[in-house]
């Protein structure tokens, strides 16, 4: 197990209500639990900025997976989309685990990947879907979350809103 995967395990919820699935960690280092991607920022700030974000975000059920377990933002498109293709039964595998109330997509290149997993594993809702922050869609990808956020299952039965009303 790489070193991202251990961290993101130490970030899991026992019960996960919210998942968000991007595609892979990037391939420069960071990543989200380390508190160092253009993600991490992107998301802190779509949920208020707290200093405790990342503890926050697993109080409230909330978790980061990837469709892919190894970076592929840098490699060439046939590659990276054979990689995403032969991901889905493991991601759907994991789908199975985790049985969230909601997925959020951060990437829409990567919905139709994600939908087939959750097909897989026997899910019948549909997912939200959002731009990735990168790229200049930083305010594509606000303005998505700000519609998004307020209907997230959150832990407690809750939702997101009533967490900070």
């Amino acid at each position: 197990m790489s070193n991202f995967e251990e961290l993101r395990k130490s970030f899991r919820p026992d019960r996960i209500t919210t998942l968000f699935v991007g595609e892979s960690a990037p391939d420069s280092g960071r990543f989200f639990y380390n508190s160092d991607s253009s993600l991490f920022h992107a998301m802190k700030k779509a949920f208020g900025g707290q200093a405790t974000f990342l503890e926050d975000f697993k109080r409230n059920g909330f978790y980061l997976d990837d469709l892919v377990l190894m970076p592929v933002n840098k490699m060439a498109n046939k590659e990276r989309s054979r990689l995403r293709q032969i991901s889905i039964p493991e991601f759907a595998g994991r789908l199975n685990d985790y049985r969230p109330k909601a997925i959020v997509i951060v990437m829409r290149a990567i919905k139709p990947m994600v939908l087939e997993a959750m097909r897989m594993a026997g899910f019948s809702y549909e997912p939200y879907c959002t731009p990735h922050p990168a790229f200049g869609n930083w305010n594509r990808f606000h303005a998505s979350m700000s519609e998004i956020i307020v209907s997230l299952a959150a832990a407690g039965g809750k939702h997101w809103k009533d967490m900070t009303a």
